[in-house]
Formats: C-alpha cells, sequence, structure tokens
C-alpha cells in the first residue's frame, strides 16, 4: 500500500504549520486517500491502478491552498445558511470520524445501540398500537366527513347481538328516512357465518350492510360490484355478497373466475358479487370483514332468530358522511330534533311502562366516525397509553446509563481533548464533533429500533388475538407518518439527553489542569462525577417505579387466576352445537338435544355432560327483572337453560335442594334452581328453597311463577373481575321457546384433545349435518385476560429491563469511582488502612446511591400509582408489601453491581496504586 502520509506531508510542507496541527491534518487526509484506495480495489482495481487513481487525484488539488482557503473562512465565519457547503463538509467530516471511532470500540457501540433500541423500539411498537387503533382514520374518501349515530344512552333492553348493537333495523330506517345532516347514511353490523356445509363448522366473518354501505363510503370494487340502495329491500332473500381482497386472495386463488361463484354461508347460496380492495377492510378498528352480506338477507338466514323484524333487537351501527356545510353540531342538533318523533315510531309494544318511558327519553347524536368503531380500542387504550408510558421510563433509564457511558468515555478521553484546546481547537467544534457521535448512536437505535418495534408489535397483535379467535383481530400496523415522525422524535430526544451533557462537560475542564493532574485524583472531575451519580440516583428512581408497577400487575393477575369463581377450570370441553340445517320442529328439539348429550355421556373418555345456553365466562345468559310476591326487586338477574348433570359437570355445589330431572318438562310445574346471590339480595334468605318468584316479562308473553327447588353456590358468569351476580337457572325441557343451538359441557378426566374426534363421531353418527366446534374453558379464561396477562408479562419485561440498566449504571459509576480514587486508596492502605474498609468505602457510596434513588422513586410511585388503579384487581397501587419487595430488589441490584469494584478496590496493592497515573 502507498506511503499516504508521506504523500500528504510532502504537499503540506509550505504552510508553516505546527508539528502537532501538521500530524493531525496529515492523519486525517491520508485516512481519507486510504478509504478511496482501499474503494478502488473493492470495486475491481488492481494496486497500481488504485494506485494512479489516489496521485491523479492529490495532483488535481492544491491541499496548501485549500487548507489556508478553509483557516481563512474559519477566522472570518459567514453566517449559518449562507454558505450550506461549509457546514455540510464539517457535518460529513464529523460523521465520517464518529463512524470510524465508534467501529474501532465495537464493545461499547454494540452496549450503546442495543440499549437504544429497545428503549426506542419498545416504544416505539406500543405506539404504533395506538396509532392504529386509536388515530389512524379510515382508507375511504374524506373520511373526516364521516359520523357514527347513535343515542347517547344506548343502554337499553331487548335482544343484543354482534359487538355493538347501536340500533335496531326499524330505528335504523326511520333514521335513513328522516336525517337531513348527511348527504349518505349507511348501516352495517358483524356476524360470523359458516362455510361448511356439515360436521366442524368454518367460520368467515361476515358483515351485515346496508345498500348504500359501499357508495356512501366511497369503496369501487376492484372486481365484480358492489350492493347499492336498490338491492337493499325487505324479502331480498340471498342477491349475493361481496368480499374482501384478503378472502379472494384465500379462498379463490385471486382469479377472476371467482365472480359468480357460490358460497355457502349457513347453509344459504350467495353469489360472489365483487371484490373490494386490498386496504379496505371494513369499518370495525380491529377486526375485518371476509363477507359482507345485504341487511335484508338476515331474515332468510337467521330464520325464527331473525332481528329484521324485531322492535327490541339491536344489532346495526349507523353511520353517516356529513354534508359539505355541516358539522357534527348541527347534525347532532337534527338529530336530537327528530328523535320524540323517531323513538315513538320504533317503540317496542312489549316493553312494560318503566321501559317505555325509558326509551321515548333517549335522543340520537352524531360523533366522529373518522377512525372508525372499535370496541379493540374501548378495551385496551388504557393499558395501551399506560404501557407507553412504561416504555418511556425505559427510554429515559438506557439514556441515563448511555450518558453515563458516554462521560466515562469523554473522561478517558480527556488529555486528547485537553490537547485540541490548547492547540487551538474551538470548543464549540469539540462539542460538535462529541454530539455527533452520540446522533449517530441515536439514528443507529431507531434504525434497529424500528426493526425491533415490528417485531413486537405483531407479536402484540398476535397475543392479543388470543388462542380461540385469531381469525377475527386484525390490527393494520403500517408505518405511517406519525409513526415514524414519533420514532425521529425519540432519536432525536434520546440524541439531546444523551450527548449533549457529556459533550459540553467535556470541555469545561481547563487544559493545563488536565495535563498537570490527569489521572492524579478525582478533584478534577468532581462534577462530573456528580453527574454521573445524579444519573444513577434517577435510574434507580425510574427503575422502582417500573419494578412497582411489574410487581403489582404480576399480583393482580394472580389474584384473578387463584380466586374462587365458584366452578373447576380444567378439564371442561365446550361443544358448540347447531342443527338449524335439520328443521326440526320446536316442540321435538329439548328431546333432539337430549340424544345429542346421551351420545356424548356414552363415550369412555366423558366423566360428565350437560346441555345449556349458560356457560361460565361465555355471556351467553340473558337478564330480565324479577317479581316477588308482586313486588318489583331493584336490579336485573341473570338467567339461563341448563339439563340435569350440568352443576356436577362444572363442579359447582348444590348446597340445598334437588337438582333438574327427566320429569321437570313443558307440561310439568315451573322450577328453577337459584345461587346464593340471588337467594341474598333477591329473595333476602339464606335458603330460598320453596319460595316463588315471577319474570317481569314483555307484554304479550306469558307470566310463569317458578318454585325454587334447589339453592346452588356462587359462580361467575360474565367477568372474573366482577362481583357475583344473582342468578336463575331453568329445565332445559321447560323453555317453551327452544332454539337450534346450544352448548354441551364436557367434563374429562384425561387431556382434552384426544376426546375431540371421538365426540366429532359420536354426533356425526346420529347426524352429519349438524355444525359442531369446540374451545376448551381454560382457553376462554386465557383469552378473557388477555388485557391483565399483557400488563403483567410486558411491565414484568420491562421492570427486568429497568434492574438490569439500573445495574449497569450502578456498575459504571462504582468502577468509575475506584479507578478515579485508585491513588488514594493506595495512600489509605499505605497508612494502615484494612481491605474490609476499602470494601465498606465502595459499598456505603453504593448504599447512599440507591438510597437517594429508592426514596426518590417511591415518590413517584405514590404520585403516578393513581393512574394504574383501574387496571388492578382486589389490590390498591400503594402496597406496602409490593414496595418493600422492589426496595429488596433494587438493594440486591446495588449489592450486585457494587460487587465487583469494592472487591477490585480491597485488593489493591498499595504500591501499585501510587504508582498508577
Amino acid at each position: 500500500m502507498p506511503d499516504f502520509k508521506k504523500m500528504v506531508r510532502y504537499r503540506l510542507r509550505d504552510c508553516g504549520l505546527s508539528p502537532m496541527r501538521e500530524c493531525e491534518i496529515v492523519d486525517e487526509i491520508s485516512q481519507h486517500l486510504r478509504d478511496r484506495y482501499e474503494a478502488q480495489l473493492s470495486n475491481g482495481a488492481n494496486e497500481d491502478e488504485a494506485e494512479r487513481e489516489i496521485i491523479a487525484e492529490l495532483e488535481g488539488r492544491d491541499l496548501a491552498g485549500d487548507l489556508r482557503k478553509v483557516e481563512q473562512r474559519w477566522r472570518d465565519p459567514v453566517p449559518l445558511g449562507s454558505d450550506g457547503g461549509l457546514v455540510w463538509s464539517g457535518l460529513c467530516q464529523d460523521l465520517r470520524y464518529a463512524t470510524r471511532t465508534l467501529r474501532l470500540n465495537p464493545g461499547f457501540t454494540t452496549a450503546c445501540v442495543l440499549s437504544l433500541a429497545l428503549g426506542i423500539g419498545a416504544n416505539t411498537a406500543i405506539f404504533q398500537l395506538i396509532d392504529a387503533v386509536r388515530m389512524r382514520v379510515l382508507p375511504v374518501a374524506h373520511p373526516e366527513e364521516l359520523a357514527v349515530i347513535r343515542p347517547t344512552d344506548f343502554h337499553v333492553t331487548g335482544r343484543h347481538n354482534g359487538r355493538y348493537g347501536y340500533v335496531t333495523n326499524q330505528m335504523w330506517e326511520q333514521i335513513r328516512v328522516q336525517q337531513q345532516g348527511f348527504s349518505g347514511v349507511f348501516a352495517f353490523g358483524n356476524e360470523d357465518f359458516n362455510l361448511a356445509t356439515s360436521g366442524q363448522v368454518r367460520y368467515a366473518q361476515g358483515l351485515w350492510v346496508s345498500g348504500e354501505f359501499f357508495d356512501v363510503l366511497g369503496i369501487q370494487p376492484i372486481l365484480g360490484q358492489v350492493f347499492h340502495r336498490r338491492d337493499d329491500r325487505a324479502g331480498c332473500g340471498t342477491p349475493g355478497t361481496v368480499i374482501s381482497y384478503e378472502f379472494w386472495q384465500s379462498e379463490f386463488g385471486g382469479q377472476a373466475s371467482a365472480i359468480g361463484k357460490t358460497l355457502e354461508l349457513e347453509g344459504h347460496p350467495f353469489a360472489v358479487l365483487g371484490v373490494t380492495p386490498a386496504n379496505f377492510h371494513g369499518v370495525d378498528v380491529g377486526h375485518r370483514f371476509d363477507v359482507a352480506v345485504l341487511i335484508c338477507s338476515e331474515q332468510t338466514i337467521a330464520g325464527e332468530s331473525s332481528l329484521y323484524v324485531l322492535p327490541h333487537g339491536w344489532w346495526l351501527v349507523a353511520m353517516g358522511r356529513l354534508k359539505p356545510a355541516s358539522s357534527l353540531d348541527k347534525a347532532s342538533a337534527q338529530l336530537e330534533a327528530i328523535s320524540p318523533g323517531l323513538m315513538q315510531e320504533t317503540l317496542p309494544p312489549v316493553f312494560q311502562a318503566e321501559a317505555r318511558k325509558e326509551y321515548l327519553q333517549k335522543k340520537l347524536a352524531a360523533y366522529p366516525g373518522s377512525t372508525g368503531v372499535s370496541n379493540l380500542r374501548q378495551q385496551y387504550e388504557s393499558p395501551l397509553w399506560l404501557l407507553l408510558a412504561i416504555t418511556g421510563l425505559v427510554l429515559l433509564i438506557a439514556c441515563a446509563n448511555l450518558a453515563n457511558l458516554l462521560l466515562a468515555r469523554t473522561s478517558a478521553r480527556e488529555k486528547e481533548i485537553a490537547v485540541r484546546i490548547a492547540l487551538g481547537a474551538a470548543r464549540g467544534r469539540i462539542v460538535r464533533q462529541l454530539f455527533t457521535e452520540s446522533l449517530l448512536l441515536a439514528l443507529l437505535g431507531a434504525t434497529f429500533g424500528m426493526v425491533l418495534a415490528r417485531l413486537l408489535s405483531s407479536f402484540l397483535v398476535r397475543y392479543l388475538s388470543g388462542e380461540g379467535d385469531v381469525r377475527h383481530i386484525f390490527v393494520g400496523l403500517a408505518t405511517d407518518w406519525r409513526v415514524l415522525g414519533f420514532t425521529a422524535g425519540l432519536a432525536v430526544l434520546t440524541c439531546v439527553l444523551v450527548g449533549l451533557a457529556p459533550a459540553i462537560k467535556s470541555t469545561k475542564t481547563a487544559p493545563a489542569l488536565v495535563m498537570s493532574l490527569a489521572g492524579r485524583g478525582l478533584t478534577t472531575t468532581r462534577e462530573r462525577f456528580s453527574l454521573r451519580r445524579a444519573l444513577v440516583v434517577a435510574q434507580v428512581a425510574l427503575s422502582l417505579v417500573l419494578v412497582v408497577s411489574a410487581l403489582l400487575f404480576g399480583e393482580s393477575l394472580r389474584k384473578i387466576l387463584t380466586l374462587d369463581a365458584g366452578f373447576q377450570r380444567d378439564g371442561l370441553l365446550m361443544m358448540d352445537i347447531d342443527f338449524t340445517r335439520l328443521k326440526i320442529p320446536s316442540d321435538q328439539r329439548g328431546q333432539f338435544r337430549e340424544r345429542i348429550v346421551e351420545r356424548v355421556r356414552a363415550l369412555p373418555e366423558v366423566q360428565s355432560a350437560a346441555e345449556t345456553d349458560t356457560v361460565p365466562l361465555g355471556g351467553s345468559y340473558w337478564n330480565d327483572e324479577v317479581l316477588v310476591n308482586g313486588e318489583l326487586k331493584k336490579g336485573w338477574v341473570d338467567m339461563g337453560h341448563i339439563t340435569p348433570g350440568y352443576f356436577q359437570t362444572i363442579g359447582t355445589p348444590l348446597l340445598a335442594g334437588r337438582n333438574f330431572n327427566e320429569h321437570d318438562t313443558v307440561t310439568s310445574p315451573k322450577v328453577a334452581i337459584v345461587n346464593q346471590e340471588f337467594a341474598r339480595k333477591v329473595m333476602g334468605t339464606k335458603n330460598p328453597v320453596g319460595r316463588t318468584f315471577k319474570i317481569n316479562v314483555y307484554r304479550g308473553q306469558p307470566q310463569y311463577e317458578y318454585e325454587i327447588v334447589g339453592l346452588m353456590g356462587n359462580a361467575k358468569y360474565d367477568d372474573l373481575r366482577k362481583e357475583f351476580d344473582p342468578i336463575a337457572f331453568y329445565p332445559r325441557l321447560q323453555d317453551d321457546r327452544p332454539d337450534t343451538y346450544g352448548e354441551i359441557i364436557v367434563r374429562s378426566s384425561g387431556p382434552l384433545e384426544p376426546i375431540v374426534g371421538e365426540l366429532r363421531r359420536a354426533v356425526a353418527e346420529l347426524n352429519p349435518e349438524i355444525a359442531i366446534d369446540f374451545h376448551s374453558l381454560a382457553a376462554q379464561i386465557k383469552d378473557g385476560l388477555l388485557k391483565e396477562r399483557l400488563l403483567a408479562i410486558l411491565s414484568g419485561f420491562f421492570g427486568m429491563l429497568a434492574a438490569i440498566l439500573a445495574t449497569v449504571g450502578l456498575y459504571g459509576v462504582m468502577a468509575y469511582m475506584v479507578a478515579k480514587r485508585t491513588n488514594e486508596i493506595g495512600i489509605r492502605m499505605a497508612l494502615g488502612a484494612a481491605p474490609i474498609q476499602m470494601l465498606e468505602l465502595v459499598l456505603s457510596e453504593a448504599g447512599k446511591l440507591c438510597g437517594v434513588g429508592v426514596a426518590v422513586g417511591v415518590v413517584m410511585t405514590l404520585v403516578v400509582g393513581r393512574w394504574a388503579a383501574s387496571l388492578l384487581f382486589e389490590l390498591k397501587p400503594y402496597n406496602p408489601a409490593v414496595l418493600a419487595t422492589a426496595c429488596l430488589v433494587l438493594a440486591v441490584v446495588a449489592v450486585l453491581a457494587s460487587a465487583v469494584p469494592a472487591r477490585r478496590a480491597a485488593k489493591l496493592q498499595p504500591m501499585v496504586a501510587l504508582r498508577e497515573d
């Protein structure tokens, strides 16, 4: 390789530079020439050709003249921006130098970039989810014009279906006719459609849509056609379906021939009419649709269970596009004006006096709809914001740790910086150079953080989907300007937090003092060491907050998982059955169910089995008001139908009275079994067996008197987090309106997976047209606790990460202290100090830092604890045991972090320490 230094030195011989200045310039330019030379070789040139190219480049430049021009420009600086070339050239030079410096220190660079990547990546991942479910507008034309139309209070009695159910079909039809503030309105609902013709079900995520749905949203098909207003009319039958792009790809391989083909939805044929664009997933954020079917087809598909003409059937969401001159306030005012007449027009005739009064007082209003509707948003918005705050603390801890590393690194470069200042280098120039290194670290951390964020956010979406409902959860994770801006903002923030203080501190010490006292004590760097101490205190304080959060959410999850819910969780398999296609008469459905249950019970692997429309934590019950001795009791009572053997199967004890049996039929006296909460709140006694009550049914329905024949233990059927609710069960055979679907609960002493095939064959032998689906109660409970598990797992991970970062930070400060006080320690030991005293010296310093950090952290925990209170279960955020445990964890961290530096100090030889420079 040519001697580039010699070449450069020859061309600078007439500049009259000082030896140090000339050496610095020669090193810089020769390194540039060496990089150019290696680039020529990598591009295929041989050594001679590369050398000729470099020599030609040198001969074409007057280095001495260039140097004089640069020095003149530095003596006569121009305003920033008036000559961008100089600024850009200096920045490029700083970046090249920073890159070379970081490349020569791979361990330091890896530690810094990894810490930043974890902090920035975690923050970006959580923000990306918040952006997807909360901020991102729908991919339709002018989404800001969309609004949701619903009652201000949409809690009302009746039949509910789907995730929302803000309006009934009759209410929607009146809104469509009477509204005046929108240029167009539409309605939709959600439904799972079974694609299978028999046996094991295979669901497609479906939408009920009005004819205006696609036109108002401005969605044009990429293939075929979509629905229009004229297609949506009562009694339309099965005019066809519009499918999504993903469903078109998965079911039809993206073939154009899919148009006109037939899909079986719940046993009814629907021709494929069109395919929607790839970026349109519906207006229900967090869920995507596979097939869209007209609302008027609901009568054909649902049959006798149809909600289409049911005045108290809540299953639709109404939305509209505001007129150009309209606004949400104007639209709401117009909706409020038509509300009295609209409510009177759609009043369900079956409502009793109190329900009628409540219904007629409801008012319609318009709410922002640019981001669609989302139950995922309602459920996870608060936890996601809390997790973003937690990851923000992790990033601050990482920044403090990196600032400590950079302070230590600039301390090691004190002599270099002092020499450069002594030779005339401007302090601003050195600060910019050091700041550029932190900028490069921040950019590298942000780049790798984006990759990590993508992986973490994808994991979180899969996690939120649960085990039994993966097909439904959909969150678009496309990186938009908000996510990029957030990540860029974090990069700039970390750059300032990490690099600015060390860069400024590095130039404050007088060069003469550094040269005369370098390495001989702590005096010259006392201010910098104080800053490092403050950073460690901040790390410990923030780490305490995160460790407390992790312990709180972990303990909250443990309490939920171990509470007595009133039933046995393990060994239960749920088998959904649907025999609608068999068209069995209503009076024979009860006996047919019994035949299915008997088939299941006959299997040797089955301990017990029962059929019901109400399962623990399944949410498939109904509720009504109860009359006792003619008095209407306050509050709602949950209700359900079961067959004999139900309590034995789920493991809920029967405390008094008898169970249901085969004699409890339609023609026998009406009976019920209630729980302890029903006995206490409704009947006002501990043992209500023998007493009677009535249900406050809709007008026109028969009102039976039920005798309580049994008392069961309390069990949770809605949510593990809630208190026990009053509930009443009735014999399945006494149901005077039997439907064609239900759920069989199976208890097995062995693994559940092997018996699924046996159950499927047993049901198929009875009739292969019965649709069945399986899921375990354990998986259902697990999916029901996704929010708690998410908070516990992520807060635990971030708490552990914070403790590790605090350990590293404290270790760095203790190691730095021992290194700087080597002379002092040697003098102490030479004067008779014992090694144990040096050990105590270091450990006491670590203890002080940890103690101050813990004290600050406790105050911070008490201040911010109230934010997490609503997400905890039977646990207060100010828990002494949790605080004590977290403090103990950080005490252990302090001991571990200071043990190695303390041992090093105790083993120092006095003569070696005194010779240390």
